[in-house]
């Protein structure tokens, strides 16, 4: 299975684990999903890591409160250093968010991050992500990446 089909299933397994929405996320703001993939504009770099694309995945709810909650992935796709392929994996838990006037998104929460290099994963990273329905920007930490265009798939603003 490609990892995007991978992600599509976990979306899809997301969606059907949080739904119907409980009581308290019946007043939401916005309903977020979206699985595809993107590209980072030359020159993109986390970690020593020189990056090209992203996969993505993510559900989420944001309520009126500007509490969320819903699940982010990404697949940061690059080379290293050496000049190696990595990917870097991204795996959060949302816990908030807010709609912004122009349609975009904008969440965040604590993530583990996986280099890809053979070290353990870091737990507790904070990440934020505003989206809109062909783009995404990503802060990792206090590291923020370029804008990356969604080149196939979709996100979903409802």
């Amino acid at each position: 299975m490609t990892r995007l089909g991978f992600v599509l299933t976990a979306l899809l397994a997301v969606a059907g684990v949080m739904g119907p929405a409980p009581v308290a996320a019946q007043d939401d703001v916005a309903g977020v999903t979206g699985a595809g993939e993107g590209i980072f504009s030359t020159g993109a770099t986390f970690n020593g890591v020189t990056l090209r694309r992203l996969e993505l995945g993510h559900g989420l709810f944001i309520a009126r409160d500007g509490s969320a909650m819903g699940q982010f992935h990404a697949v940061l796709r690059g080379t290293s250093l050496l000049g190696q392929a990595r990917d870097v994996i991204v795996e959060g838990k949302v816990t908030g968010g807010s709609v912004a006037g122009n349609g975009g998104v904008t969440f965040s929460g604590t993530a583990t991050v996986n280099m890809g290099d053979g070290t353990p994963p870091v737990p507790g990273v904070p990440f934020a992500a505003t989206v809109s329905t062909n783009s995404l920007a990503l802060i990792l930490n206090a590291t923020a990446l370029p804008t990356a265009t969604v080149s196939a798939g979709s996100i979903t603003i409802e």
